[in-house]
């Protein structure tokens, strides 16, 4: 790994290691991060280093922006998550800027982050993918247990269909999901 790229995944984990919110005793954003790298280097072993610094990015700071600052319902969330991507990718092109990474790769992590140009664009795609399992093999089983089997179904059907058919293919391979919750990845 070279010291650059290094130097920009200890800058990501370093602001995220103040993450006031903890999972199993640790800061919810670094965790994510290291969870978001360990999907990547498995599914993606070949990433580009703007497709390895947008996944440990992914969360970069999430806290700041807090969900209850934006109106209840489907559009304030909508627009909490935009402002995050926006967010998310300021921070990290700051960061590869100031390691001398050059405009072209930081815009590139920065495109990512914003998830610009999904189903379009290979490694935004491979990102969004990252996302999927990471949310499937760390964060769904506790979503789960407190929401309806509606929006269970529901958000399993988004999840799917955010992702390529590449992607898909292997969560039926590496997941166990009941018939009605696989159903969405076959579509």
């Amino acid at each position: 790994m070279s010291t650059q790229k290094q130097a920009v995944l200890d800058a990501i984990d370093a602001a995220n290691k103040n993450d006031p919110n903890l999972d199993n005793g640790r800061p919810e954003a670094l965790l994510y991060g290291e969870r978001m790298s360990f999907e990547l280097d498995r599914l993606f072993p070949q990433a580009s280093d703007a497709l390895q610094i947008a996944a440990r990015g992914q969360h970069v700071e999430r806290w700041k922006l807090a969900r209850n600052a934006y109106p209840e319902g489907r559009a304030g969330y909508l627009a909490w998550r935009k402002a995050q991507g926006v967010h998310h990718a300021d921070v990290v092109m700051a960061l590869m800027t100031r390691e001398g990474y050059g405009a072209e790769q930081a815009e590139a992590a920065g495109r990512m982050l914003r998830k610009q140009g999904i189903k379009r664009d290979e490694e935004v795609q491979a990102l969004e993918d990252v996302i999927c399992f990471v949310f499937l093999k760390w964060y769904f089983q506790p979503f789960a247990a407190k929401h309806s089997v509606k929006k269970i179904q529901s958000i399993v059907e988004k999840t799917a269909r955010k992702m390529s058919l590449e992607g898909r293919a292997r969560v039926l391979s590496e997941f166990d999901l009941p018939d009605h919750l696989a159903s969405a990845f076959r579509d």
